[in-house]
């Protein structure tokens, strides 16, 4: 009996946080009646629970069941590829090994030679003999081991390049350990059919080892930013991917959706515990509920099932509560564990651009960027890379960002706003018998814009918070009126500054303290 396997490459990919759903697909010529149709190799990690068939022709799918099937050698072309080229290498490193054994013996008869001959040809030229045959034949010899010498280099180099190949074929085999394994997992999928037909077999799993993360670009120019946005892919499946429908889902299969409900909140007198049962009392004489092991079968059965050959739903990949991304071009992920960067979209939005300073901690001026999300998608969380036009300026951590939402993105360091904060006024006084200890400081600020065009600048200062009823707290001195002042004690001015201005910002406030209090927590 002609055992049918179908050629079902991967031809779809839809990669989750967390794991994939690979779909192959292949055609094959089926005989008339009960026909079981083979899909292999597919990787030991895979689910299998998560094997779902569908496919087209005059066909009804009756079962199907997973095996393991046992090879040689490994079946995947990249690993039996990596194998083929480590046991060329090690032939080609025996091969050199062998032929420098001949030239190093072939250089130590040479050089037997050399010295019979040597008291040979002495004793001729004692017995006056003019040494002519001596000069050729020493001639030759010479040229003999030079040849030898420089093919033994030669041998050295092309087994030091045999070798860093077969040390890369390790590597790469190691690198892929999980593909070495030559057992496989195998579909047999039992089809009916009426008469002989081609039917076209679509088999999907679910395996772990494989997600996407999100990375960005963010691009300034001007008052314009651009938001490119990337997939991260890895994967450790023990299968490549070939380049091939490649999608991005923020689905995630396995987490059960179920809405928040409160159970009653009793309060009851305490009771003691009851005795634990005796260890001996059988487990069929506690209380068990009725319906489980009714339910486990039918789950078991459920799963076990196979569903209609032309029913293969993937609602999951696309709903109210996720979205499924697929890049513009395909890309290929080898089962190696490092990162594929797959494009997304490129979306361009319009910032809203100021800078923020707290000069209390540092002068260092941020140039920070209010952006509304005027796409279509939901940006999930990620590293960003932020660019002034070309220039790197540093990394940001870009929140999840929802369509319409706005988010404020940290764009790096300005140096053309100057920032200078002094301590301008200093008072302390002491207390006498009845009266309470005073302390005065006062501030200033100045801000000074050098770039090219108008600047809105947020200065953070602070005012001390009392957490004692006999230490109080009275502002001075807040010129400009702030645009805010919290109960925290931040401080907060919005300057709009022309290109060149210069604004001076002052505080000033007064600490009393009672007598007999010692002040914790003061700085100047």
């Amino acid at each position: 009996m002609t055992l049918l396997v179908v050629d079902a490459p991967i031809a779809a990919v839809t990669v989750y946080p967390d794991r994939a759903r690979v779909t192959r697909r292949g055609k094959l010529t089926v005989p008339a009646g009960d026909q079981t149709v083979y899909v292999e190799p597919l990787p030991l990690l895979l689910q299998e629970d998560s094997v779902r068939v569908s496919g087209h022709g005059p066909a009804t799918v009756l079962g199907v069941d997973l095996a393991m099937r046992h090879h040689p050698q490994a079946p995947d072309e990249t690993v039996a590829e990596v194998e083929r080229q480590r046991r060329e290498a090690v032939a080609e490193v025996a091969e050199l090994t062998d032929a420098d054994d001949v030239q190093a013996q072939l250089d130590a008869f040479l050089a037997q030679l050399a010295r019979r001959a040597g008291g040979t040809f002495a004793r001729t030229l004692a017995s006056g003999d003019d040494g002519a045959d001596l000069g050729g034949f020493t001639d030759s010899l010479t040229s003999r081991l030079d040849a030898v010498r420089a093919k033994r280099r030669e041998l050295a180099v092309q087994r030091r390049e045999a070798e860093e190949r077969l040390a890369a074929a390790d590597r790469r085999l190691a690198a892929i350990s999980k593909q070495r394994t030559p057992d496989r997992r195998s579909a047999a999928v039992t089809l009916a059919l009426e008469s002989e037909a081609e039917v076209e077999i679509e088999l999907s799993y679910v395996v772990r080892s494989a997600g996407w993360t999100s990375s960005y670009d963010v691009r300034l120019n001007a008052d314009q930013l651009t938001l490119s946005w990337y997939g991260l892919i890895t994967q450790q499946t023990g299968e490549d991917w070939p380049e091939c429908d490649l999608r991005l889902s923020t689905a995630r299969p396995t987490v059960t959706a179920k809405v928040p409900e409160l159970d009653p909140w009793y309060l009851d007198r305490f009771h003691p515990p009851m005795p634990a049962a005796p260890a001996g009392v059988p487990l069929s004489h506690r209380a068990v509920p009725a319906s489980l092991g009714g339910a486990a079968d039918f789950i078991e059965q459920q799963s076990a099932a196979a569903p209609a050959f032309a029913d293969l739903a993937a609602a999951v990949e696309q709903g109210v509560t996720a979205a499924t991304y697929t890049p513009p071009r395909p890309v290929a992920v080898p089962a190696d564990g490092a990162s594929h960067r797959a494009t997304i979209a490129a979306i361009d939005l319009d910032a809203k651009l100021d800078y923020v300073t707290a000069p209390v901690e540092s002068t260092d001026v941020h140039l920070r960027a209010t952006v509304v999300n005027s796409s279509t998608h939901t940006l999930p969380a990620g590293k960003a890379a932020v660019f002034h036009d070309a220039d790197f300026v540093g990394s940001a951590a870009l929140p999840m960002w929802a369509p319409g939402e706005d988010v404020e993105l940290a764009l790096g360091l300005d140096d053309r706003i100057r920032v200078e904060r002094k301590l301008v006024r200093r008072t302390a006084s002491k207390a006498t018998l009845g009266s309470t200890r005073r302390r005065e400081v006062e501030y200033e600020t100045k801000i000074e814009n050098h770039t090219p065009r108008p600047a809105r600048v947020t200065v953070l200062d602070q005012l001390p918070v009392a957490r004692d009823h006999e230490i109080t707290v009275k502002p001075l001195v807040t010129e400009p009126e702030p645009a805010e002042t919290t109960d925290l004690g931040v401080v907060t001015w919005k300057l709009d500054l022309a290109a060149g201005a210069e604004v001076a910002i002052k505080l000033g406030f007064r600490v009393e303290t009672g007598k007999s209090v010692e002040l914790s927590g003061w700085r100047e």
